[in-house]
């Protein structure tokens, strides 16, 4: 009978040992496989980071060539949408051609346009929503120039013509002058009323 009862015993006890060990084996792989989760978390956290910082230089990058790109000098100016080459420039008094109906002498430029995109652009236009001319002779205010009539009968068909991409149009523009001895100074902005590109000044002949 002892026997009998120290068996049942010695079967209860090893249950017991059998039971705890598989909790055991249980909640051990288990926090192993919650550490394995933070860490593939950690992983696709850092690899995303290192992505969206690679990106960001790129993106920089691009952004600072693009505005390399952008300048006004030696008498040429030069966007990411056109060109525009200043190629000629002189005075035009009151009454001969290019200004006969004017009241006031003018400056006249002659440019080549060409345009960089496939979007509409005139040689026109392009000047005018990039250049303005002053005349820096007035100690109160900045004297901006009106702009004249058309100094070049040439360019009567083609100042409002469409370029083709890579295409390029010759055109003429001028200013009223308001004395004939201030230099002219051209201030060319970014889309007509963002930043300034850059200015020169022309010297009256």
């Amino acid at each position: 009978m002892k026997k009998l009862l120290f068996l049942l015993f010695a079967s209860v006890l090893v249950l017991v040992g059998c039971s705890e060990n598989e909790e055991g084996s249980e909640s051990n792989n288990e926090t192993a496989s919650a550490e394995e989760a933070n860490d593939n978390e950690s992983t696709e956290t850092e690899e995303t980071d290192s992505e969206e910082t690679e990106s960001e230089e790129a993106e920089s990058e691009e952004s600072n060539e693009g505005e390399n790109d952008v300048y006004f000098e030696d008498n040429v100016l030069q966007t990411d949408k056109f060109k525009i080459e200043i190629t000629d420039t002189k005075v035009i008094p009151v009454g001969e051609k290019g200004n006969e109906y004017g009241e006031n002498p003018v400056f006249a430029i002659w440019y080549n346009t060409t345009n960089l995109t496939d979007e509409d652009l005139d040689p026109s236009t392009a000047w005018m929503f990039t250049f303005t001319a002053i005349q820096d002779n007035d100690p109160n205010i900045e004297n901006e120039l009106s702009v004249g009539m058309l100094p070049d009968d040439a360019h009567l068909d083609t100042q409002m013509a469409n370029i083709k991409k890579d295409g390029t149009v010759e055109n003429s523009v001028s200013y009223e002058l308001t004395d004939t001895e201030t230099p002219v100074t051209l201030v060319a902005i970014k889309d007509l009323i963002g930043d300034e590109i850059g200015r020169a000044d022309y010297e009256i002949e």
